[in-house]
């Protein structure tokens, strides 16, 4: 079966100026261009703005389409990928029309809703944004990365306050030339160990081995460089010594 452009818009809903966009940007390629310019599209190319629509319910760019199309071949894979993201958003809706709907019945009685209660669902696509560029560098280089879907808000927030307070107080101790074998620093990383534990199975040689692998690799290096120039040599030598004592 062949499609004219228009018949493809209107089975689609998207528009002529689109298709030829996507056409112009190489994401979606007509089966052939009539010698009048007319182009056609095949059952195939169908399937691949479906694929291409899919993607963009998952907020993917133009560029980040076209690449995950273009380095996965296999139809059915790439749907079954396609699948899981959207579940995954399908239930962050729900978190939050569930908290929208507790804070309309709230309003309607006039009563204040609990402020535990207030942002359930709200922050979990920041978290995934703030580490999706992390989770891409981990992919690439060593095949890893870290399950968004598991992410729990309350408990996230509660590290990144905890991690912030441990870098704030590592980049004052750098910059005013506090020793790696000074007490008060060994006494930070031993509490930070603690924290950790709570729900990693991390020791002080783990840590070290951790914060090593912060400063040799680029991504992570740079991250910490940016606080403070010497900041990831700094919290690799002050673990490392923590961890000989």
């Amino acid at each position: 079966m062949v499609y004219t452009v228009h018949e493809v818009a209107k089975i689609s809903g998207v528009s002529i100026k689109t298709l030829y966009h996507y056409h112009k940007i190489g994401l979606l390629m007509p089966e052939r261009v009539a010698e009048n310019g007319y182009r056609y599209y095949g059952d195939k190319e169908l399937k691949r703005l479906q694929q291409i629509l899919f993607y963009r319910e998952l907020d993917f760019s133009l560029e980040k389409i076209k690449d995950a199309l273009d380095n996965k071949p296999n139809r059915l894979n790439c749907l079954c990928e396609q699948y899981s993201l959207l579940k995954a958003k399908e239930q962050r809706l729900a978190d939050i029309l569930r908290t929208l709907e507790e804070t309309i019945q709230h309003e309607e009685k006039g009563v204040s809703m609990s402020k535990e209660k207030m942002f359930n669902g709200l922050n979990k696509k920041e978290w995934e944004e703030a580490i999706a560029y992390q989770n891409e560098h981990l992919q690439e280089k060593y095949e890893y990365g870290i399950d968004t879907n598991e992410i729990n808000i309350d408990i996230m927030n509660e590290k990144a306050k905890e991690a912030t307070e441990f870098m704030s107080f590592m980049v004052d101790s750098l910059r005013n030339g506090v020793s790696v074998n000074d007490k008060s620093v060994l006494n930070k990383i031993e509490k930070h160990i603690q924290y950790m534990q709570k729900d990693m199975n991390i020791d002080s040689e783990g840590f070290a081995a951790q914060t090593r692998f912060l400063m040799i690799d680029d991504f992570h290096r740079q991250m910490l460089e940016r606080q403070q120039t010497g900041l990831s040599y700094y919290i690799c030598f002050a673990a490392e010594n923590y961890a000989k004592k």
